[in-house]
């Protein structure tokens, strides 16, 4: 039990940090929020877990992904299709030419469901595709590059085509997938309507739930021995391989870990918002994804939470308040905390507790010379 406290929670400081978050999600947001804000922050905590999927794999693992959204965006498809499909009863489309199928499709003169789709008719099937399909594609893509030791700037721009490559095939298949509209309409889970005050309040609860126990698995992770190995890596990936670990396994499974986060945001994300579309696919929202673990820390499971509240708060600020110069601004913020500072808002309160700790040795030092003398 105390292998665990210290471990997974973090001791007591890590237990304080984790209380903070806790405290501030559960209790003051719903107390002090009406339903539209709540709902929106419930959307801003399904891009935080693709943030702790980049902390894990680009902070800890060196390994920097231009092309996150693509599994956020997998997820969210994988609920979609399923929510789309319940919403598509014959009695519900009958109206259409082919009753029965979602009505994208029947607008593109489909008779019939495409194979694909089939199987997500099954709520478990859909459960279980939604980590496990971008687990797969995460896997492929790390086999692929890792295996042939294409890492750094490489792997970044591959993903980054990846994402892009998605996105137009997503566009491009309107009748499979709903183009650019991506699939909306959604309405039930299990006919329970999705829609209403009470569903949302009870989806933000799940998805503050579901994103704990990521930030508890991320801690397991980066305490065990793979997280030192993936420090080791990320700094001197070269000894680390002559010391005889294979090194391409480790990046791989990373990846992957960082994906299924990924996915599980996106599932959480269609069920909160109602629809999924191509527009969180492609290469813009994975960049922004990045902002968020770089303005929070990227060293910081915690922080990377942090950093995409406060940077979804101000994209949704100033996209009100100036629709003209968001762009600009988020930018700017990037830019910023490249320059000013590197580790995020995580290394400025490390910084500050680091030398809070110096000044009170400081003071214990002196205060000890004057009483001997």
């Amino acid at each position: 039990m105390q292998k665990f406290f210290r471990n997974v929670v973090g001791g007591r400081e890590g237990l304080a940090g984790l209380a903070i978050l806790a405290l501030l999600l559960f209790v003051v947001f719903p107390l002090g929020l009406d339903v539209f804000r709540l709902n929106l922050i419930g959307k801003y905590l399904s891009y935080a877990f693709v943030a702790l999927g980049l902390v894990l794999c680009w902070g800890y693992g060196g390994i920097l992904s231009l092309g996150q959204g693509v599994f956020f965006g997998l997820g969210g498809y994988c609920m979609a299709m399923f929510l789309k499909l319940e919403a598509s009863t014959p009695e519900a489309t009958k109206i259409q030419s082919t009753p029965g199928i979602p009505d994208f499709m029947d607008w593109n003169q489909l008779t019939s469901l495409p194979w694909f789709w089939v199987p997500f008719k099954s709520f478990w099937f859909t459960l279980m595709a939604v980590p496990v399909l971008p687990c797969l594609l995460a896997l492929i893509l790390g086999v692929a590059m890792f295996k042939r030791r294409v890492g750094d700037t490489y792997f970044a721009i591959v993903t980054q085509a990846v994402a892009l490559i998605l996105s137009v095939l997503i566009i491009g298949q309107q009748g499979w997938t709903g183009g650019v509209n991506g699939i909306t309409d959604l309405k039930t889970l299990l006919g329970w309507d999705i829609r209403t005050d009470s569903a949302r309040l009870t989806l933000y609860f799940i998805s503050g739930v579901l994103l704990f126990a990521c930030i508890l698995f991320g801690r397991y992770l980066l305490s065990s021995k793979l997280g030192k190995l993936l420090m080791a890596m990320r700094d001197k990936e070269e000894r680390v391989r002559f010391s005889g670990y294979d090194v391409a396994s480790f990046k791989v499974f990373v990846f992957c870990v960082a994906a299924v986060f990924s996915a599980i945001g996106g599932a959480m994300f269609t069920l909160q918002v109602g629809f999924m579309s191509p527009s969180f696919v492609g290469i813009v929202p994975s960049i922004e994804m990045v902002i968020f673990a770089a303005v929070g820390g990227r060293l910081s499971l915690l922080g990377a939470v942090y950093g995409t509240l406060l940077v979804n708060f101000g994209k949704s600020y100033f996209s009100e308040s100036f629709p003209q110069l968001w762009l600009f601004l988020m930018g700017g913020l990037f830019i910023a905390v490249v320059m000013a500072f590197p580790n995020g808002l995580a290394g400025l309160y490390h910084q500050y507790t680091q030398k809070r700790l110096a000044r009170k040795a400081s003071r214990r030092q002196a205060d000890g010379a004057a009483e001997a003398a």
